[in-house]
């Protein structure tokens, strides 16, 4: 009798005998815990083969792995059977310890590039100062179009794969980000007849530039693959090693010689170290056997990872528009302040992704049970969070930029203090965070669409606020381009969602927090202009941040609470 027409199964399938069922009281603690545990699991979840039993199942182990993808012929490997509770809550709890540990070492890197130029301002001249901060700004071009988000779409890729299809997409994307990369080499270098001349500068140290580019975008490879692969210690051995080697190689050479060529040579050094390690990576878990590259598949991967990559690449390009401007518009020296000023988006960013990282699971289920407008309400309370916590920060920032300026990066920069408020007002909007909700709604295309437009309207506004109001009026586009994105976001969710604008946020809370930081720093500004006039600057900041404080919190944190 054929197994779709058996309706009886044997005693043996009802149960597990009584002995095969381990116990939990003996567990040892700590990692063996888990693991006998997920054993136990899989032991519990099995059971012995029956007609029944295989009625509905797939086919043997070896039968799987003989399954191909229609697409080249790659392996894929079938869903993982269901756990218990006990092997949920493990699960959950290493997710935990691996998204503490990720957090941990990028907010190291990210510490780290915050204060390696408050120390080559204190090296370097306003000028070579200047070159450094144009170099990171075409390297930080090139990052946002060359890699074309290949690395990140191994997410999707690796974990349904076999080894050898593992294997054959991270050659396919290594020569992918290795071939962009000599192409992004050529057009920074002085061989390109049609090199910007806002790139000039950089072309008196010949093929440096070029090469240091080059490594650059091939190893970003090792910034996504052992987070993928799950090997979270490795990820932090190899972040914290070149980040603490180009930190400690950078400032060194500053302040030994404060040369540009020998930093250039030193950030050679440092990504031939990254380059090394990912080699090292790949063919210890990987090796390099054949094959290399299959059309079919490549083209099945460029597809999936391109509409991404383009998305992402104008967003970053749209915060990098004011920067090319004032590097075309003005010198070196008012460029590096002007970037100093861009700083500031990294501060919101890290309240802003704290905060509705915790809010997105909830947002996710909502709006996958139909509850759109559950979903807006969560968003909306995220973002009265972020407003709380941010805009008086934003409004310490706005009343003493020139003393922050002046103690950070010392008294040369003191013009990105105008840049900075400038930028402030541009970031006060970005309380108001939409982009995870278009992201919910599946509005991927309509996001590239968006930014597309916006870079076309910010980039034209920059220039001609750049022209006619100087280096404060650089920055005029992306503020402009800020709000524009939020009118034309705001009104899409109320299309789409049955949401009217007046109800996606709670706008009196919104502007109850704005109000009160707007009283709260004048009434700082004030105090530390009529007391505190000619005290150092830690002193004129730390008093306006008391009074800040005792006039905004009372009001606003405990109503919160």
């Amino acid at each position: 009798m054929s197994a779709r027409r058996s309706t009886r199964c044997s005693p043996m399938c009802q149960a597990a005998p009584r002995a095969s069922r381990p116990s939990f009281r003996t567990v040892p603690s700590g990692l063996r815990r888990a693991t006998i545990a997920l054993r136990t699991s899989s032991a519990i979840i099995r059971r012995p083969r029956c007609s029944r039993a295989t009625r509905g199942s797939s086919t043997s182990s070896h039968d799987r792995r003989d399954k191909r993808s229609a697409a080249g012929g790659l392996h894929f490997f079938p869903a993982n059977p269901p756990m218990n509770a006990a092997a949920k809550a493990i699960a959950a709890q290493g997710l935990a310890r691996r998204a503490v540990s990720l957090g941990a070492v990028k907010a190291f890197d990210q510490a780290l590039q915050f204060l390696l130029p408050v120390v080559l301002v204190r090296c370097l001249d306003a000028h070579t100062f200047g070159e450094y901060r144009l170099l990171w700004l075409a390297v930080g071009t090139v990052m946002a179009l060359a890699p074309l988000s290949m690395p990140g779409a191994l997410y999707y890729f690796l974990p349904r794969s076999d080894a050898p299809a593992r294997r054959l997409y991270i050659h396919q994307t290594l020569a992918f980000v290795a071939c962009t990369g000599v192409i992004s080499a050529l057009i920074v270098s002085p061989l390109n007849p049609w090199l910007p001349s806002t790139l000039h500068p950089l072309a008196q140290y010949g093929a440096l530039v070029p090469a240091f580019v080059a490594l650059w975008v091939t190893s970003c490879l090792l910034d996504f693959l052992p987070t993928i692969e799950e090997r979270i210690p490795l990820q932090a051995f190899a972040t914290i090693s070149v980040a603490l080697a180009r930190a400690a190689l950078v400032a060194g050479g500053a302040w030994l010689t404060a040369d540009m060529g020998i930093i250039l040579w030193l950030l050679l050094a440092t990504v031939l170290l990254k380059l090394a390690l990912l080699l090292g990576y790949i063919g210890r878990f990987h090796g390099w056997s054949r094959p290399w590259f299959k059309a079919g598949v490549f083209a099945g991967q460029f597809r999936y990872t391109a509409p991404f990559g383009l998305s992402s690449a104008c967003y970053v390009l749209r915060s990098q528009a004011d920067q090319w401007v004032a590097a075309t518009l003005f010198t070196l020296h008012s460029f590096a302040s002007f970037s100093i000023a861009a700083i500031l988006g990294q501060v919101v960013n890290i309240f802003r992704q704290s905060v509705l990282e915790a809010f997105m699971p909830s947002m996710s289920r909502l709006e996958a049970a139909g509850e759109a407008r559950s979903m807006m309400e969560m968003n909306a309370r995220a973002n009265v969070l972020v407003a709380m916590l941010l805009l008086p920060l934003l409004g310490f920032m706005f009343a003493f930029a020139a003393d922050i300026v002046s103690l950070v990066y010392t008294a040369s920069y003191v013009d990105a203090a105008t840049v900075m408020r400038v930028y402030i007002m541009g970031l006060a909007a970005l309380v108001v965070e939409l982009s995870t909700v278009l992201q919910l709604l599946r509005q991927g295309m309509f996001n590239l669409r968006l930014n597309i437009i916006v870079l076309a309207v910010s980039v034209p506004l920059s220039y001609y606020g750049g022209v006619h109001l100087g280096l404060a009026g650089a920055a005029a586009g992306s503020v402009s381009a800020l709000y524009l994105d939020r009118t034309i976001v705001l009104r899409r969710i109320a299309a789409i969602s049955g949401v009217p604008v007046r109800a996606q946020q709670h706008w009196r809370s919104l502007a109850r927090h704005l109000l009160w930081t707007a009283a709260a720093t004048a009434a700082a500004w004030l105090v530390v202009r009529w007391l505190f006039a000619g005290s150092p600057h830690i002193v004129r900041l730390a008093a306006g941040a008391v009074v800040i404080a005792l006039i905004y919190a009372p009001f606003n944190l405990r109503r919160h609470a």
